[in-house]
């Protein structure tokens, strides 16, 4: 351990490059690379390229490994499930391992009573639960409000509701009908010039009141607000405290369900089990994915009993539920318990943040950081005045992280995102965030100098 991150060849080596020259003749490249890192295997929070090179990961393959990478219980628990059956179409038949990573979804829930719909990914929860916010008002309310920067997907309704890119929803209209998006309260790049957090969160709920209800929808015609507690892709943005209880306040004065997506926040990453409980408030339906599945593909929509009420052959999905993936669910679950990991993350994240806004004192470059546990972005400006973001020093400092064997990626148009698996030992963390450290010291220099 002691000797990671460790650079045997300059990545890409020789034998990454045989590998990104295939890739290039047979992927489709629709997607977009960080840089050319090779996995070959992965334990904890330790990747291996194909090269032999060993790094240090700061974003759990996209947050999805929270509990690290092959953690012991949950191999076991999906060759254990393997053995015994690999499929059998949830959707059409029963079985028990549904039923107990249920019974665990609802437990971790800020709901009393609640009910769950396997999916495979975290577009397909999104995609769900749309269809079952419309179908619990019978169709009445043909409308749904999302929020600009946010990220649900790339299948059409997805899509249709996510708002961090255009390059995502470019070529690709006519997009689903009866989306409006309206501006997330992001603190430090108000949309409305507010002067504090607070009155950004206000901002943004009054232009809901009287913009979108008083000028284009009737309130009486929305089914549900889509939102992410926390914005993942749009940069890692933690809004005001006040404004996601005033949205819970301003659905239930119009009947309105909340849909919180949790696909990247969820699942222990913010030090609880779902961001939205570092405001307090319960929502109708919760989208989960990524870290549910300890490196499976598994989507989970839990919603309040009530609500989840589509009538049979409405909604269904022949993979969802696989019995390996629930198998893989029951084990997370338990190890986040039995490991203590939330609130590990809560205590090491909050580490973490003081450094980088500690740092910010030294290097101007730095101008907010915000997060809440393993969840933790650092945004770039060359200026703090003016706010312009750092584009350029955001993917050398990204670049020059993987050459030095750290895995780390970016978020928005300038933010560094940190989200190492919960599991991290304190010393490679330490390690990682000493070497981010110093990269970010050296860009900044060059940035002064140029």
């Amino acid at each position: 351990m002691e000797q990671i991150p460790l650079i045997r060849v300059e990545p890409p080596g020789p034998n990454a490059q045989k590998v990104l020259e295939e890739d290039e003749k047979y992927l489709m490249q629709s997607f977009v690379r960080w840089y050319p890192l090779v996995v070959k295997t992965a334990k904890g929070a330790v990747v291996e390229d194909v090269d032999g090179n060993l790094y240090i990961d700061f974003n759990s393959a996209l947050a999805v490994m929270n509990v690290g990478h092959g953690h012991p219980k949950v191999v076991e628990a999906i060759k254990r499930q393997a053995e015994k059956l690999l499929h059998f179409s949830l959707t059409d038949f029963y079985y028990e391992e549904a039923v107990r990573a249920a019974k665990k979804a609802v437990e971790i829930s800020p709901f009393d009573e609640g009910k769950v719909f396997f999916a495979n990914s975290g577009a397909e929860t999104v995609e769900g639960a749309v269809k079952v916010a419309r179908g619990h008002f019978h169709g009445s309310r043909p409308y749904i409000i999302g929020f600009l920067g946010a990220f649900h997907g790339r299948t059409y309704g997805a899509m249709s509701i996510t708002a961090s890119k255009p390059v995502q929803r470019k070529w690709f209209s006519p997009l689903v009908p009866n989306i409006i998006h309206v501006p997330y309260p992001y603190p430090y790049r108000c949309p409305f010039k507010s002067e504090t957090p607070e009155e950004c969160g206000e901002a943004v709920l009054s232009y809901i009141e009287e913009w979108i209800f008083g000028k284009i929808v009737d309130p009486s015609e929305v089914a549900a607000f889509i939102f992410e507690p926390i914005q993942g892709e749009g940069g890692y943005i933690v809004p005001p405290d006040n404004f996601i209880p005033g949205l819970r306040r301003l659905a239930d004065k119009h009947g309105i369900l909340l849909i919180d997506d949790e696909v990247q926040a969820g699942v222990g990453r913010t030090g609880k089990w779902f961001a939205i409980n570092h405001w307090g408030v319960k929502p109708d339906i919760i989208t989960v994915a990524k870290a549910i599945g300890g490196g499976l593909p598994l989507g989970v929509i839990i919603g309040r009993s009530d609500v989840m009420d589509l009538p049979p052959g409405s909604h269904a999905s022949t993979f969802g539920g696989n019995p390996v993936s629930l198998a893989a669910m029951n084990a997370v679950i338990d190890v986040i318990k039995e490991e203590g990991l939330l609130d590990r993350a809560a205590r090491l994240g909050e580490e973490v943040k003081k450094y980088f806004s500690d740092l910010s004192l030294e290097v101007p470059i730095i101008g907010d950081v915000r997060g809440k546990g393993f969840m933790i972005g650092v945004e770039l400006v060359r200026d703090r005045e003016s706010k312009e973001p750092a584009k350029k020093e955001l993917a050398e400092i990204i670049r020059r992280s993987f050459k030095r064997g750290l895995l780390v990626i970016g978020a928005g148009v300038s933010t560094i995102r940190i989200a190492p698996p919960l599991v991290i030992e304190e010393d490679l963390l330490w390690r990682g965030v000493e070497i981010l450290g110093a990269i970010i010291r050296e860009v900044w220099r060059e940035t002064v100098r140029n």
